[in-house]
């Protein structure tokens, strides 16, 4: 297996051990352009349910500063809906991870 290629698919695998660091530091690192373009990818998916909860936590204390009612349970539906989103982008990462390591052919070399 060519270090590129193992290269794009750690970037997926890195949700388990560094999800934000490892996709930037192989971007920065990494001189191969398809390389380049899976941690770009990995490191968007890795960021989709942090900003999720995040927009939850914000419109919650916009809402809370204007004095809108009835907002109270829209950060544990934030914590939900971005745990849910979490654990689709784990399996995404998993499945696409796989797919690069069976990859044919010398896009990597």
């Amino acid at each position: 297996m060519e270090g590129n290629k193992l290269l794009a698919a750690l970037c997926y695998f890195s949700v388990f051990f560094a999800p934000f660091l490892f996709p930037i530091i192989v971007y920065f690192v990494t001189k191969h352009e398809r390389v380049k373009e899976h941690a770009k990818k990995s490191l968007l998916s890795h960021l989709i349910p942090i900003a999720i909860v995040m927009m939850a936590f914000g419109l919650f204390f916009i809402f809370t500063i204007v004095g809108v009612d009835g907002w109270i349970g829209l950060p544990f539906i934030g914590i939900v809906v971005g745990g849910i989103v979490h654990v689709i982008v784990i399996v995404w990462n998993i499945i696409k991870g796989i797919q690069v390591i069976q990859e044919s052919g010398g896009i990597y070399e």
